[in-house]
């Protein structure tokens, strides 16, 4: 079986050595080439045609975004970006998934070589399923350093949801690909949905900036979960990133819980917790959604939350960047439908309003 060609772009000469050495002591992948800077990258990758390319966000010459921008135009294929644990850093990630990288890993701020051995497992991973990947085009041109974000959505007209908005969460999973999937589901919500509460895999030091991305696009609140918060409709919990989101009942009302604790499928925050969660305090008055990711996170819990008279639905096959979740989900008999990303938001206002009039046991 032919290897994973690897081109590793970033400034760093001690970076460009360690991950060149992880890579090559891979069974089935192969660093091909680094580059120092774009400019090299771009005659790198036209001689070598590698597979997977590994790219700093900051660089000299010319920004990794702007590089980003014009291979995602150009040449598209699979970048897995290298980040850095800085607010800046994660603001500049987002973007860059935006644009169409598939994944990115954040190199420690100290304790470079020693930290970038421990994330080795974790990069080959995600360059074996950037080589799987299905490659999105760019979403236009880098906006400026500095650039504030989109305004906030002029607010729509209520959707007639009534009290269901109340009685119902919807609860969704997701890792990669997922920044975009459920950004594209939640600017897809009216004003007045019920609560949301999301895992999407991401480290600390990335969901604030992703939070508050979301917040200034979708129509609902979005926010970071805060341990003992009630969860009121209309508005978005985000798990905080190396933290377990969970939902559970204080009297008439439904709080978050916020919790440490061991990763769960390999994950913290794992979408198995927040799944389970559902099926024992939400039950029939739960939706359960899956996005785009890879592994199998989640997907016992949602045939959980099935059994327990949730309505669910998966993500496809063709509108996934990774059909890994979803699939596993399906292959449990978690899902009661399976749709394409551009009409999961839709379905699901739909399907509340269908239901508005059942007893919730029914839905």
């Amino acid at each position: 079986m032919a290897k994973i060609k690897v081109v590793v772009v970033d400034d760093s000469a001690l970076v460009r050595s360690l991950l060149s050495e992880i890579i090559n002591r891979q069974p089935d992948m192969q660093c091909v080439g680094v580059a120092s800077d774009p400019f090299v990258a771009r005659e790198t990758i036209r001689n070598l045609n590698p597979d997977v390319i590994t790219l700093d966000v900051e660089m000299p010459r010319m920004d990794g975004l702007d590089f980003l921008s014009k291979l995602m135009r150009l040449r598209p294929m699979p970048v897995v970006m290298v980040s850095t644990l800085t607010e800046r850093g994660a603001d500049v990630t987002l973007r860059a998934l935006e644009l169409g990288a598939i994944d990115f890993v954040a190199k420690p701020k100290i304790g470079l070589a020693d930290g970038i051995r421990q994330l080795a497992e974790d990069i080959t991973d995600k360059i074996r399923m950037a080589a799987q990947a299905r490659i999105r085009r760019s979403a236009g041109p880098a906006p400026a350093a500095g650039e504030a974000a989109p305004a906030r959505p002029a607010a729509a007209a209520p959707s007639p949801l009534g009290r269901l908005s109340t009685e119902k969460i919807l609860f969704i999973g997701a890792s990669t690909g997922g920044t975009e999937a459920t950004k594209d589901v939640l600017t897809g919500l009216p004003p007045d949905f019920p609560a949301v509460m999301i895992t999407q895999h991401m480290p600390p030091g990335f969901t604030t900036s992703y939070a508050k991305r979301l917040d200034g696009l979708a129509r609902i609140r979005v926010k970071e979960a805060s341990d003992g918060e009630r969860v009121l409709p209309g508005h978005a919990y985000l798990a905080p990133g190396g933290l377990h989101l969970s939902v559970e009942r204080s009297g008439a009302n439904y709080i978050a819980r916020v919790r440490d604790g061991e990763p769960v499928n390999r994950h913290k925050p794992s979408v198995e917790v927040l799944f389970e969660s559902a099926a024992r305090v939400v039950g029939p008055n739960a939706l359960g959604l899956m996005l785009t990711g890879m592994g199998a996170d989640g997907a016992r819990a949602m045939k959980a939350m099935r059994d327990a008279g949730a309505y669910n639905v998966c993500q496809d096959e063709a509108s996934c960047v990774v059909f890994g979740m979803p699939r596993e989900a399906i292959a449990h008999g978690a899902a009661n439908d399976v749709l394409p990303l551009n009409r999961i938001a839709s379905h699901l206002v739909e399907r509340l309003r269908s239901t508005a009039g059942m007893s919730t046991n029914r839905v």
